[in-house]
């Protein structure tokens, strides 16, 4: 059963300012210390932080919180499989809240999916509850 969907789109260029102006304090205080790493080796830097802030702000969505209730930008957190898959992890109150509307018997799964085209950068985040049993 899907608990909840949640889309954003991110203008490339703008994080790409972002990251100008603020430098590190806008990096640390958004992302994680891998999703950094990541970003940093990339050739497209601006373009992964900004399908990375995109992802966040979907999965807050899905929440069906938005960027409130205690949910901090660092507890979400997009990593990639092996196989260039990404994948979405929560923390802290992100968790909770996750957690919450989870169902008895259940597991929550959250999808993802990132996508780039300059000056665009999108995610789409689907939260399912998989039966455990």
């Amino acid at each position: 059963m899907i608990l909840g969907v949640g889309t954003d789109l991110a203008n490339i260029d703008r994080i790409a300012a972002t990251l100008a102006r603020f430098g590190d304090r806008f990096r640390t205080r958004v992302f994680t210390d891998a999703e950094i790493a990541r970003a940093e080796a990339r050739r497209e830097v601006a373009a992964t932080y900004a399908k990375r802030w995109a992802a966040k702000e979907a999965c807050s969505k899905a929440l069906g919180t938005g960027l409130r209730m205690g949910i901090a930008w660092r507890d979400m957190a997009v990593t990639n499989l092996p196989t260039g898959q990404p994948v979405m992890a929560v923390t802290g109150w992100a968790a909770e809240r996750l957690a919450a509307m989870t169902p008895p018997g259940h597991r929550a799964v959250i999808h993802v999916t990132l996508t780039d085209d300059h000056p665009w950068a999108q995610a789409f985040v689907v939260i399912e509850a998989v039966p455990t049993a």
